[in-house]
């Protein structure tokens, strides 16, 4: 199937052409939403374009090696795109990087990709790179993009533009082709070191353009989005150009701790997220449900154990749909009031997601889709769709991928997104591309023939010391259905049994001490108390029942922290690093196996 022969940049000339927007890039400075109307926003990249060149950045050397490379580490911002654009405008190639990126891993990822020019957005970020510039040599200028005493505000390079580089930018532009590498993201997974995954223009372009037409999304210059996962993951990248190429404004939201005020504010159509955020909407959701009494807490609850019953292919009976008219009417509207009113997607993807908290969002009118893929195919292999949806599933396989099972299970894909391979890294790139094939590393299997299921890592399947292989995160997604699990990771690999790592969402569990009259003290309190863990040991028997016997939880032990990015047990897109969890919680785990 063809795709057009755009290049990423092409999505303002696009934009210009079919729908100018006086907001097609938004973010709040000081308080105020600032609009950069598609006109305002193509000046600005040409001039950036035009600095760069000036400055001594390449925009000439067509290949990945030769090719200068210009790093980002910043928050999601109009000036994010601006400098992804510009870069791509002149040949050169964007390295982003999670701000969240720990030190050594910053450091190899820097010298790896022989970062020549370092655009960051705050005081922190620049006190972060310039740590460790001595130990980058190749590294000439960093620039910011708030204003900093004693630091090159990115606006110089926007002002050195003059007629001669605005016309060099023009003829550079036409003689980029579509096999030229728009990017390199460095992947840190859940051990080793980051690989740097080459994406060109057409991987991208050519996934945006099928995603597009299979989800789809439609030309419409009236939609808004609000964008908060970060913009250097492939995931927010790619659908930025979605939205683009469909004339969808793009709102940034100010913070993590800021999206519900944000999502009120602008109203936007929808937003993409990873499942963790979710489950933190939807804790929140029911925390303010357990606060209520009489006959609003009996008519939540009643809505929400309705919600768990909803179905895209099969409406139910008429008394269901009367009953969650009921409850779209009287509980759920609140939910859709909270989220701004007017979302009508909202697409998830990174890790599995609960199909009981799919179901309640989308009973209440809220419709989550589920989709796939990984960096490596830029990224989207297959997505639910708007009208053909299955839960517990990633959907159906989108256009212009060709998909297969090989023998065990793992999940192969052909297509033009297939990324051109990892950076200096011919023996990685053999290894996982073969014949045309990505290797994609998750196990699945289809549904109905037609629909995909992920149903784990490859390289977590694990074997106990009986012998018998255990695929851990279909058992963690089924017990976070549990409202007193929050985070949980299964154990056992060459053990005699299955055990786990248990972070109990302590609303809940403070919830239910004050209803049976417990005093909750602290934490590491509340996880030694001998009926809050008879209340764990239930659920998790409850749970377990929907598991043979060798993939049941035997044992387990609860922990008072959460995992997060900042203490180093979770990736930038909240996946569980597996060998660090492990490491940090040996003595609990030999416990278990004590």
């Amino acid at each position: 199937m063809e795709y057009p022969a755009f290049r990423l940049f092409d999505a303002i000339r696009n934009q210009l052409e079919k729908f100018p927007k006086p907001d097609m890039l938004n973010a709040k400075v000081n308080g105020t939403w600032k609009n950069y109307s598609t006109a305002e926003v193509e000046k600005i990249v040409n001039r950036f374009s035009a600095g760069l060149l000036k400055s001594g950045v390449s925009g000439h050397a067509l290949t990945a090696e030769s090719s200068d490379k210009i790093g980002i580490i910043s928050n999601n911002r109009p000036e994010w795109v601006f400098t992804d654009l510009a870069a791509q405008q002149i040949g050169a190639i964007l390295t982003p990087i999670y701000p969240t990126t720990g030190m050594a891993e910053l450091e190899f990822i820097l010298s790896d990709a022989g970062v020549k020019y370092m655009f960051v957005s705050d005081a922190a970020l620049l006190e972060k790179v310039q740590s460790i510039r001595d130990k980058l040599p190749l590294l000439q200028e960093i620039f910011t993009f708030e204003k900093i005493e004693g630091a090159r505000h990115f606006q110089e390079l926007i002002d050195l533009a003059d007629d001669h580089a605005l016309l060099e930018v023009e003829r550079i532009k036409n003689t980029i082709p579509q096999t030229h590498t728009a990017t390199i993201i460095y992947t840190s997974g859940t051990s080793g070191k980051p690989k740097g995954v080459v994406l060109s223009h057409g991987n991208i372009v050519s996934n945006v353009y099928f995603s597009k037409a299979s989800f789809p999304f439609d030309d419409d210059p009236a939609q808004k989005a609000l964008s908060f996962l970060p913009l250097n993951h492939i995931f927010e990248k790619m659908i930025t150009y979605v939205y683009l190429f469909s004339g969808i404004s793009i709102y940034y939201a100010e913070s993590l701790e800021t999206i519900g005020d944000n999502l009120k504010e602008i109203k936007p159509d929808g937003f993409t997220t990873v499942p963790r955020l979710l489950e933190k909407v939807y804790e929140k959701i029911m925390a303010k449900g357990n606060e209520l009494t009489g006959i609003k807490r009996a008519l939540f609850f009643w809505s929400v154990a309705l919600g768990t019953h909803y179905d895209f292919n099969n409406k139910g009976s008429i008394f269901y749909r009367i009953k969650l008219g009921i409850a779209r009417k009287l509980v759920f509207s609140k939910w859709r009031e909270a989220l701004g009113g007017r979302i009508s997607f909202i697409v998830t993807g990174g890790a599995a997601a609960s199909e009981k908290l799919l179901r309640i969002f989308s009973a209440a009118g809220i419709p989550v889709f589920e989709g796939y893929g990984p960096t490596e195919n830029s990224p989207v292999i297959s997505v639910n769709r708007r009208a053909v949806s299955m839960f517990g599933t990633v959907g159906l396989v989108i256009e212009g991928q060709e998909v297969k099972l090989a023998e065990d299970g793992e999940i192969m894909v052909k297509g033009p997104s297939v990324m051109q391979g990892y950076y200096k890294r011919p023996d990685l790139t053999e290894e996982t591309l073969k014949d045309g094939w990505l290797y994609t590393g998750d196990i699945g299997v289809w549904i109905d023939n037609k629909y995909l299921k992920i149903t784990d890592r490859k390289k977590e399947l694990f074997k106990t010391s009986g012998g018998k292989y255990v695929a851990p995160q279909p058992i963690e997604n089924k017990m976070k259905e549990s409202r007193f699990i929050e985070q949980i990771m299964v154990v056992g690999s060459e053990r005699k049994f299955v055990g786990a790592l248990i972070v109990p969402s302590f609303t809940a569990v403070q919830d239910w001490m004050q209803e049976h009259n417990i005093p909750f003290t602290t934490r590491q309190e509340a996880i030694q108390n001998d009926q809050v863990l008879k209340v764990f040991r239930e659920t998790v028997d409850r749970y377990n029942e929907n598991f043979n016997h060798v993939e049941q939880i035997k044992k387990f032990e609860l922990l008072p922290n959460e995992w997060s990015v900042d203490t180093g047990e979770m990736t930038p897109k909240l996946s569980m690093k597996r060998k660090v969890i492990m490491e940090k919680h040996r003595d609990a785990i030999e416990r278990i196996y004590a």
